[in-house]
């Protein structure tokens, strides 16, 4: 979320293929007062075209289950928070993206929803729609270049397998983006952003997410 909050835009990848046991159908929900509690919030997906089944097409196994089951676990870890009521009364877009069937929609719509409370002014663009060529890197530069952008913010991870060479060809910079290791929460990395979101509320979170993204010594253009 701090990645992303840095961000100009957000280019969310649907046309790529889908992968189980990752992020992209579940997040770790922490304790409000011990994050070393955790628990995996999971939506049931199922791949009709088996293995090869792209982010877009992937379905949800019994919507209106893991909508009650969302809800209700969103509210077991949070609804005693301060800040609960700001959250539940953004809930509605996402629970109702459940009636899609479609994994994706609840992802991205979950996504908007914590961007919105945050006051992210951001634009929102979508990969299939944009021109890019196949491969890791060669996809990740047109995607930027496509934007017009002058940089694209790489997590640490993702400096590990990315080739420089097709954003610089595209005279776009890779810039390695490091939060501070001790930031809002030393196991931040691994957790739902919900749960800064109602530790410190939406304008603290905010604050602190925009200081990070103005923070020159943690934006640093690749050697």
């Amino acid at each position: 979320m701090a990645k992303l909050f840095a961000a100009d835009s957000w280019i969310v990848l649907d046309d790529v293929q889908f992968t189980r046991r990752d992020y992209q159908h579940r997040a770790r929900l922490a304790d409000l007062h011990d994050p070393a509690r955790q628990q995996w919030l999971t939506i049931p997906t199922h791949l009709p075209n088996g293995r090869p089944t792209l982010i877009r097409d992937a379905r949800i196994d019994d919507p209106a289950l893991a909508c009650r089951r969302t809800a209700g676990m969103l509210r077991q870890h949070y609804g005693f928070s301060p800040h609960w009521p700001a959250l539940a009364k953004a809930l509605g877009p996402v629970l109702d993206a459940f009636t899609t069937g479609r994994t994706a929609t609840v992802a991205e719509i979950s996504t908007r929803v914590l961007l919105d409370l945050l006051g992210w002014k951001g634009q929102i663009l979508t990969s299939s729609q944009l021109p890019s060529r196949p491969g890791r890197s060669v996809r990740l530069a047109d995607l930027s270049a496509a934007t017009g952008a002058r940089a694209y913010l790489c997590g640490t991870g993702g400096m590990t397998y990315l080739d420089p060479a097709p954003f610089a060809a595209r005279n776009v910079a890779v810039t390695p983006f490091r939060p501070p290791l001790i930031s809002i929460c030393s196991s931040g990395r691994q957790l739902s952003a919900l749960w800064a979101l109602l530790a410190l509320g939406p304008a603290a979170l905010a604050d602190r997410l925009q200081a990070l993204a103005a923070d020159h010594t943690v934006l640093q253009p690749a050697a």
